[in-house]
């Protein structure tokens, strides 16, 4: 099993969750969140007052996938949030050892 965390322009993330969600992907956490890559902000005037805004929003989107679907979400999450232009953002997988349904105590893939 495979976390992936994506994080996203917001304006896309409304493209991103259909492309998911037509894929069959059943659930996923949202977060709105803070931050800066290589672009380090940019700056905006203000009432004539220039001031830098060094965290951008974005969108954390978390899945917990299986194995063998990994690459095609990955796939779709890059063709869906892509813009071409710096700070679309970043994906990461990370593996996952154990997942434990509270509710119903399946476990691993089941739970899901």
């Amino acid at each position: 099993m495979k976390k992936i965390e994506a994080i996203i322009k917001p304006f896309k993330f409304e493209d991103v969750k259909a492309a998911l969600v037509q894929i069959g992907v059943a659930g996923m956490t949202v977060s709105d969140v803070k931050g800066y890559g290589r672009q380090q902000g940019h700056s905006e005037l203000y009432r004539g007052a220039e001031y830098i805004v060094d965290f951008l929003p974005k969108i954390k989107i978390e899945l917990i996938i299986a194995d063998e679907d990994l690459d095609k979400v990955i796939a779709v999450i890059i063709d869906s949030a892509k813009t071409g232009n710096i700070g679309d953002g970043k994906i990461f997988v990370s593996s996952i050892e154990k997942i434990i349904r509270i509710r119903t105590c399946e476990q691993d893939e089941e739970a899901i």
